[in-house]
């Protein structure tokens, strides 16, 4: 579907179970790792981060997106990893058996980085026994982005 090679999948997989194991979640003990793969090759990766303020946490996509814009890069997104689930005893994410999805608010920030640079990424949705692979744009249909405000 993505045009995706098996090692690209399988690494940005395994660097998104690995970013798991940098979650701060102390409230849900769930934790969540995000990669993302840009067209250079370049895998950047999140963790969510919560907060006693519940609404002030930060998603694992929106925190690997944060660090790709911070340090200048736009556009290229390609595929993104998203695993989710209990700490094992290595701190990396135990999927359940549904795979995990971008919520909402990750959908619309990846949207964001995706249509500067004209791209539909493939969403790689990680359970404990299968790979869910769709894209962006079927998960926000009709999105609203950059080129909506002008």
């Amino acid at each position: 579907m993505s045009g995706l090679s098996s090692a690209q999948r399988d690494s940005l997989i395994a660097a998104a179970r690995e970013a798991s194991s940098g979650a701060y979640a102390p409230y849900s003990n769930f934790h969540v790792g995000a990669a993302l793969l840009l067209a250079d090759g370049t895998v950047v990766t999140g963790a969510n981060v919560e907060n006693a303020s519940y609404g002030l946490s930060l998603c694992a996509e929106t925190v690997a997106v944060a660090k790709l814009m911070s340090d200048g890069k736009r556009g290229g997104l390609i595929a993104v990893a998203v695993v989710g689930g209990r700490p094992a005893a290595s701190g990396e994410a135990t999927p359940g058996a549904d795979p995990v999805s971008p919520c909402g608010r990750c959908r619309q920030v990846l949207n964001e980085i995706a249509q500067l640079g004209g791209t539909d990424p493939a969403v790689l949705c990680i359970g404990a026994n299968d790979v869910v692979e769709t894209t962006l744009a079927a998960l926000l249909p009709l999105a609203f982005g950059p080129a909506s405000l002008g």
